[in-house]
């Protein structure tokens, strides 16, 4: 029986999805054999978190990036001083976006620490995990001090959780307690997913109930799109209190999101939703 135009299109296009799906697959693979190859071959695991070893996440970082197609484009500079990071959390994605512009180490949940293969990686390339909602928050504020008293930069979500990346939630900053006490600054940057027609894309973000398998198969089948970065003036903790500065980079964070949407979004999120409704 012939197959009509029609079916046999639709079967070329899914077997051109298989390849392209396939080919991102093993490209996954090869970074993190990579990335296994740098931890064991610099010794990473030995001290993971000497400010040192921030230069083979990033490539790391960068070569995950272009395993999921993700265009990486910083507007300004960003700065290599000493601080505690933050920043707004869309997705997963967000990890090996930041550190491909940035000099980091990161605060990841503890559940990750856990996962096959990424977990260790994860580990030897100086990520340190939390306990979200336990009393580990304070351990960890504890040794992020310290770190950051070495000039050891971290990275940490204040949201807690991921978002549509059209907004900046609630800040959670006991953690920034720990600039405080080191009397080291605060460095906000700001991400934005953009997708080729200059909307926010839908796809990078982590949200909803869809399982982290099911949106890594939706991230490896995507277009390319643009993660925009920027970072804002750092904040000096002097005179601060834990809530002042809390209130500080939650205003801070809003307001930059806002401007950076304003750069390279075709229009706002609100006039997007407004369309849409």
């Amino acid at each position: 029986m012939t197959q009509s135009p029609l079916t046999e299109s639709s079967s070329l296009n899914g077997l051109s999805k298989f390849f392209l799906y396939s080919k991102k697959l093993l490209a996954g693979l090869a970074a993190i054999i990579q990335g296994f190859y740098l931890v064991f071959r610099h010794r990473l695991y030995k001290d993971p978190n000497n400010p040192c070893n921030t230069r083979y996440v990033q490539h790391f970082c960068r070569e995950l990036c272009k395993v999921f197609n993700l265009e990486i484009q910083v507007h300004g500079v960003i700065p290599r001083e000493p601080a505690l990071w933050v920043s707004n959390h869309v997705s997963w994605l967000d990890i090996a976006v930041l550190g491909s512009g940035a000099r980091v180490f990161f605060l990841a949940k503890a559940e990750i620490e856990k996962w096959p293969i990424l977990g260790k990686l994860a580990k030897g390339g100086g990520t340190l995990f939390i306990k979200r909602g336990s009393g580990d928050s304070i351990k960890i504020k504890e040794q992020i001090t310290n770190f950051l008293k070495r000039d050891i930069p971290v990275l940490f979500f204040p949201e807690a959780t991921t978002s549509d990346g059209s907004k900046i939630k609630k800040i959670y900053g006991r953690i920034l307690g720990a600039a405080i006490d080191a009397n080291r600054p605060v460095q906000i940057c700001l991400i934005c997913y953009v997708n080729q027609d200059g909307e926010l894309d839908t796809i990078a973000p982590f949200v909803g109930d869809l399982s982290f398998a099911d949106h890594v198969k939706k991230v490896l089948e995507m277009p390319k799109v643009t993660a925009h970065l920027m970072a804002l003036p750092a904040i000096s903790v002097q005179g601060h209190t834990i809530e002042s500065l809390t209130e500080e980079v939650q205003a801070q964070m809003i307001e930059g999101l806002g401007r950076l949407q304003q750069k390279v979004l075709k229009a706002s999120p609100a006039t997007l939703l407004s369309k849409q409704s």
